[in-house]
């Protein structure tokens, strides 16, 4: 089992400061959920994670090692990401040949089979291949090597939704058969709410939630009625949005609900889902507590 800690990670770009003093640790055999809003820096933060550009100021740890210029460390780290890094002319059998040079337990007969599965034909070049099936050669990769933590950046970008169910699938069943970590950065937050044990939420360069989808989810509530009733009832409690629909309205609330107040009759409390929570705690004006 191979431990990441991230310890006090910053990064800026000029004068645009992207992730600000950013610390957890990934727990071995758990699949997180990292969810942030187009900007807030997910993808920095995982290739800092695996050295492909380095943090501000900060370190990342594998096993207790550095993982800046440390093969032996970042060996046990795979990233699949939106960038495609590999030479147009090569054709998808040795692409996989040529990830087993760095990951030498890469599992070629789950790739034949999962190429079988998409219809991913093995003699075709890279280039040759559309945005969709660009993504399902590199989830195929990322569900085939060895490696200890696998991040996912986008992995179902250009798939279509069959194809993002099979991908779903067949995490899962690699999952069970050889549990280890890992890492989804997707704006299908409903797709992925199914999976994830463990959410890690970035806003404006912050980490404001590192905590499990069912703590995350068992204090978080929506709260309807008629709007004078339902404002009078949440005042004072952590509203992080809410929604209008005539004289009705919801107060989505997260964190601890008062067990004094008299909830009227008109007035119904109801837990939300992962979509629902997050983008209300994205919004510019909501906070964290």
């Amino acid at each position: 089992m191979t431990e990441v800690t991230l310890n006090q990670i910053s990064k800026t770009f000029g004068k645009q400061t992207v992730l600000k003093e950013i610390s957890f640790q990934l727990k071995p055999n758990t699949i997180y959920g990292l969810l942030g809003r187009n900007g807030a820096g997910k993808s920095t933060l995982l290739n800092i994670l695996t050295n492909r550009i380095p943090a501000s100021s900060g370190e990342v740890q594998i096993d207790g090692q550095s993982n800046i210029n440390n093969d032996a460390a970042l060996g046990k780290i795979y990233l699949m990401s939106e960038q495609n890094l590999y030479p147009s002319r090569m054709k998808v059998f040795q692409i996989f040949r040529q990830t087993a040079l760095f990951y030498p337990g890469f599992d070629f007969e789950l790739a034949h089979q999962l190429t079988a599965k998409f219809g991913l034909n093995e003699n075709l070049r890279f280039s040759r291949l559309s945005t969709g099936y660009h993504s399902i050669l590199k989830d195929i990769i990322a569900l085939s090597v060895d490696a200890d933590v696998v991040l996912l950046d986008e992995p179902t970008l250009g798939l279509d939704a069959n194809h993002r169910e099979l991908f779903y699938q067949e995490l899962m069943e690699t999952y069970a058969d050889r549990p280890r970590t890992f890492v989804i950065s997707t704006h299908l937050i409903e797709e992925i709410a199914g999976l994830i044990e463990n959410v890690l939420l970035i806003k404006d360069g912050n980490l404001v939630l590192n905590d499990s989808t069912e703590n995350l989810l068992a204090r978080s509530y929506a709260v309807t009625g008629p709007e004078k009733q339902v404002q009078e009832y949440t005042k004072g409690l952590n509203v992080i949005g809410h929604d209008s629909l005539g004289k009705l309205r919801s107060d989505y609330v997260f964190g601890k609900l008062d067990d004094e107040r008299i909830l009227p009759d008109t007035v119904s409390v109801d837990g939300i889902d992962l979509k629902k929570l997050f983008i209300n705690l994205t919004n510019r004006e909501s906070e964290v507590h």
